[in-house]
């Protein structure tokens, strides 16, 4: 707003010199005995009179003048003149913004001009290191990896290991440890303006040593008779030298079950108990075990029948996990208003979008949203849900949908996920258990750095010229880095200048939301199928309804200034 009416008043002085010019050229047309060569000084500014520099450092103003032989000037900033010359130095002592009025006097008259000078911090890079502290065992080799924040200046990189210097210019370092130890891995990077550091901590033992971690999200579990459970840890630390032995209702489930996860699958309905022991050797066996309790129910127990008051809308945002992207906390283009501190803030911000029919972005990989109904979905004949997203020929951005019944009533998408199936399922680049860890930066306008477990690594770059917010990385998530899993499609978008200013991003041939394909989606809205529900073996599963949808970014790929694919959603409706 201030700058508008800066332009306005501009604009104006700009008018009053031209009448004043006029005036003064009748007026001498009127009385031709009496000649007038008087005119007014002007200031002739160099570009927009917006200037950058440093903090500490200094820019010269000095501009152009016409008809100012003998003139006074004044130089002002905020009330204080600060200089009388033809030319101002303006030292920038402190990061921000600052306007200078120039004011040029002669008998004539006087002008003045506005300039702005933007004083920004030093051009100093910063890095960030894609781990956590860990122990491992000696001669295990470990990647470490880096991204650098992007500068006006080329940064040098270096590695030490406790303190000594053990390779350059690489943003990746091999780590093996020869001996039990303790190792702080270093990384800086520096450029004519300063430098940074960042380092982690890896405690190298030997192999008998490593203790045994073996972590389940929940001990409780629900499933509809007749069909597959995943039971399977969230954390696991040792992947040899370990046995597993199951249980089911106390009878041993025989050598062939000897992983570290169990696929349960059962006829009846009623109670089971599932006990679990894991088994390694650190000079004496060490055992971890859980107990698991397993409820078989039949289909329908909890579902929640249509009413006359029913909406074919979904009501309500269950979840809201993006991934990182340059959409989340964004406040000029995605809604974000910055106080979104808790994942309850998230959620609400993004229900409130969707009711609103706007987009909610999901971030880049493995970001999604969870929504509810009113009342049960109901599987008919052909489509039963319609999301709608922001896709056109040429910009799609392919989200995997999932669906979920309410097994065990309480109202909390915890139970287990299916997935819809779509044109990519079953291909050899579709990775059906994809996971991505996101690191925090360490400082903001850096890029947010992943890892996966396919030994992959990347960035979701930081684009300050479109979202300029301090980091891409949700504000809401306290942790210093998060993993999403889930089914990853192969990236085909790609450039199709061969100059990096046109991106294409092909649609998928059918099943994706947010996706533009020519067999399932009509003016950004796609339509999906609940029969194309599978399990995590791929294999079919029938469900006569579902309670929650939930919508998941596919790909992991970006699009040069485009920035990272990210699947965005504008609405959940039942198809009746």
């Amino acid at each position: 707003m201030e700058a508008s009416k800066r332009l306005k008043q501009r604009y104006m002085k700009r008018f009053r010199f031209l009448f004043l010019s006029v005036v003064l050229v009748i007026a001498s047309s009127c009385n031709r005995d009496e000649v007038i060569t008087t005119q007014l000084p002007e200031i002739v500014l160099e570009g927009d009179g917006v200037y950058s520099v440093m903090v500490g450092e200094e820019v010269r103003l000095a501009p152009d003048y016409r008809n100012a032989e003998g003139a006074k000037f004044e130089w002002v900033v905020g009330e204080e003149v600060v200089c009388t010359e033809r030319a101002y130095v303006f030292i920038g002592e402190e990061v921000g913004e600052y306007y200078v009025t120039l004011t040029v006097t002669t008998d004539a008259g006087s002008d003045s001009e506005e300039m702005r000078i933007d004083v920004t911090a030093h051009d100093t890079p910063a890095i960030d290191i894609l781990m956590e502290d860990i122990t491992v065992a000696v001669g295990f080799k470990q990647t470490i990896m880096a991204t650098v924040r992007q500068t006006d200046h080329e940064c040098e990189i270096t590695w030490s290991v406790n303190d000594e210097e053990v390779a350059t210019d690489v943003t990746s370092y091999e780590f093996e440890a020869t001996e039990v130890g303790t190792y702080r891995i270093v990384a800086t990077a520096s450029n004519p303006h300063g430098e940074a550091s960042d380092s982690v901590t890896i405690k190298a033992v030997n192999t008998e040593d490593l203790n045994l971690v073996y972590e389940f999200e929940t001990t409780e579990y629900h499933i509809v008779a007749g069909r597959t459970l995943l039971i399977r840890p969230s954390h696991v630390n040792k992947s040899e030298g370990v046995t597993y032995t199951w249980r089911l209702d106390g009878e041993e489930q025989g050598a062939e079950t000897n992983r570290a996860h169990y696929l349960f699958n059962s006829e009846e309905v009623g109670t089971h108990t599932l006990e679990v022991k894991a088994t390694t050797y650190i000079n004496e066996p060490i055992e971890v075990s859980h107990t698991f309790t397993i409820e078989v129910i039949e289909e329908g127990k909890y579902r929640r029948e249509r009413t006359a008051s029913s909406a074919s809308v979904f009501s309500t945002v269950v979840e809201y996990m993006p991934a990182p992207g340059q959409f989340i906390g964004d406040m000029k283009t995605a809604g974000f208003t910055g106080e979104e501190l808790t994942a309850e803030d998230a959620r609400l911000y993004a229900e409130e979008r969707l009711h609103q029919n706007k987009w909610v972005s999901l971030g880049a990989f493995g970001g999604y949203i969870v929504v509810a109904f009113d009342h049960s979905i109901e599987n008919i004949s052909g489509a039963d849900i319609a999301i709608t997203g922001n896709s056109f020929d040429g910009s799609s951005e392919p989200g995997v949908v999932w669906v979920m019944q309410d097994e065990n009533g309480n109202g909390i998408a915890d139970d287990t996920w299916y997935e819809l199936k779509g044109s990519e399922t079953g291909l050899d680049t579709t990775y059906q258990d994809y996971e991505v860890t996101y690191y925090r930066p360490t400082s903001s306008g850096m890029p947010v750095g992943w890892t996966d477990n396919k030994g992959a690594s990347g960035t979701v770059d930081y684009l300050a010229s479109f979202h300029n917010q301090p980091s891409y990385y949700p504000t809401w998530i306290t942790a210093d880095s998060y993993t999403l899993r889930g089914t990853r499609l192969e990236a085909r978008n790609y450039d199709r200048s061969g100059n990096g200013s046109m991106w294409v991003q092909p649609a998928y041939d059918w099943g994706y939301a947010d996706n533009a394909s020519e067999r399932d989606c009509a003016d950004a809205v796609n339509s999906l199928d609940i029969d194309n529900a599978i399990d995590i073996l791929g294999k079919p599963v029938e469900l006569e309804y579902v309670d929650f949808v939930k919508v998941q970014s596919a790909v992991q790929s970006k699009s040069g200034w485009l920035g990272e694919l990210s699947t965005e959603v504008c609405n959940f409706v039942e198809i009746m």
